[in-house]
């Protein structure tokens, strides 16, 4: 959604308002709503730190039991307004904080990047397992990956971030990849192939035999890893 398209929500929103409040009373709505939306984006940006946080005393503590990082990098962001409003749309739902929080589970999202498959359930069950997580939602799209060959393990977690004077819980959303997942996604991603092109289903099917490779080249990486593990 460009820019334009925000201006107009946000003149729509002040148009609904004009209908059933004077213009004192709307001002002040429309003042307070945005207040709201940008105190609602902080916590989101909280929340996101205390799930890298998370991640990263894992990695350190890992790092000692397994003599290694399982953990290559940590990648986060908070959906622009651009993409939260584009979302709402598509899904037919009138912008509201409340419909915002209800509705949108990624609007924070966290990406871990790890060596091996194993690593990633490894760690998904480290976190899930820490009292003041609440795991909302999994999807396994390793075991059971979407139709165009994508993998990566999903959560929604509720994490608690802590104000001055009240506690909120926030979703956040949490990929967990391997490196070669990671990289077929974000080519797959770059690409934007459009589906009217003569030649998209080739492109598809492409993808998809090269998402399989990705997977088998996991597969064996970490057969070797277990191999030489086991030999030592």
């Amino acid at each position: 959604m460009e820019s334009k398209d925000i201006v107009g929500a946000v003149r729509d929103l002040r148009s609904s308002l004009s209908h059933e409040l004077g213009a004192s009373e709307e001002s002040e709505l429309f003042v307070n709503t945005f207040l709201d939306f940008r105190r609602c984006m902080t916590l989101y940006s909280c929340a996101i730190r205390e799930v890298r946080t998370k991640f990263e005393v894992l990695n350190e503590e890992l790092s000692i039991s397994h003599e290694r990082n399982p953990i290559q990098a940590i990648y986060s962001r908070v959906k622009s307004p651009e993409s939260i409003f584009g979302k709402m749309k598509r899904l037919g739902l009138p912008f509201s904080i409340g419909n915002m929080v209800s509705n949108l589970n990624d609007i924070a999202g966290v990406r871990i990047i790890c060596q091996y498959i194993d690593d990633i359930y490894t760690v998904a069950a480290m976190l899930g397992g820490q009292d003041d997580i609440g795991v909302v939602k999994i999807k396994d799209y390793i075991q059971k990956p979407k139709e165009n060959g994508y993998r990566s393990f999903h959560m929604i977690v509720e994490v608690p971030v802590f104000f001055s004077n009240e506690k909120n819980d926030v979703r956040v959303e949490v990929q967990l990849r391997t490196i070669a997942m990671d990289f077929w996604a974000t080519l797959e991603h770059g690409i934007k192939y459009k589906k009217e092109i003569a030649d998209s289903a080739a492109i598809v099917a492409e993808l998809k035999d090269c998402a399989e490779q990705v997977y088998a080249l996991d597969t064996r990486m970490q057969s070797l890893r277990d191999r030489i593990r086991g030999a030592k």
